[in-house]
């Protein structure tokens, strides 16, 4: 179901992100090949997800899917998501909330929300203490590409606190209830 999302319907209004698959945070581009084959990158983060090296969450709406979500710990990501907050809690308690994929017929229906709120109600029994995120700080226009994160008031809805971010991200941190609960 990932590889039929990713490869026909994710990135249907836009066809040049269809190689990513979220990747990113896991294996950021080098600067020597700033974009890899989508083949290799659909290969990559696959064999993550077949290990328990990414993890993540697809919306489904009447049987068609709708949404993904990349949710893996901090600990599966790339140093420089794991380094975001050094004096912090430790990246193997973290979820970190980097990427959202709605397709076109669904956007501005509250997908990404719904699968946040499903990255934070399962946060505890897969083991995790907190849950963050990376929007941009300031994303330029309604379609900005930036918008892969989540916008930012996607995570200032409550009960969420925003902590201030470096660079331009800002990471979003939320304890969440311990045994089994949410926040």
């Amino acid at each position: 179901m990932l590889r039929a999302f990713f490869d026909h319907e994710a990135f249907a209004g836009n066809p040049n992100w269809a190689s990513c698959y979220c990747l990113e945070p896991h294996d950021p581009p080098k600067p020597e090949l700033p974009e890899r084959p989508w083949r290799q990158t659909r290969g990559f983060m696959s064999e993550r997800l077949r290990t328990g090296g990414a993890f993540g969450y697809l919306a489904y709406v009447e049987g068609r899917t709708a949404g993904w979500v990349n949710a893996s710990m901090r600990s599966n990501y790339a140093p420089l998501l794991r380094l975001v907050n050094p004096e912090g809690p430790d990246p193997s308690s973290v979820i970190g909330v980097s990427c959202f994929i709605v397709a076109p017929p669904f956007r501005r229906h509250r997908i990404a929300a719904r699968l946040l709120d499903r990255v934070i109600a399962d946060a505890a029994a897969r083991g995790a203490s907190w849950v963050e995120a990376y929007p941009h700080n300031e994303p330029k226009g309604p379609e900005c590409q930036h918008f892969f994160r989540g916008p930012r008031s996607l995570f200032e809805a409550p009960p969420v606190s925003v902590a201030s971010g470096e660079r331009r991200r800002t990471p979003r941190e939320s304890l969440l209830a311990t045994g089994g609960g949410s926040a």
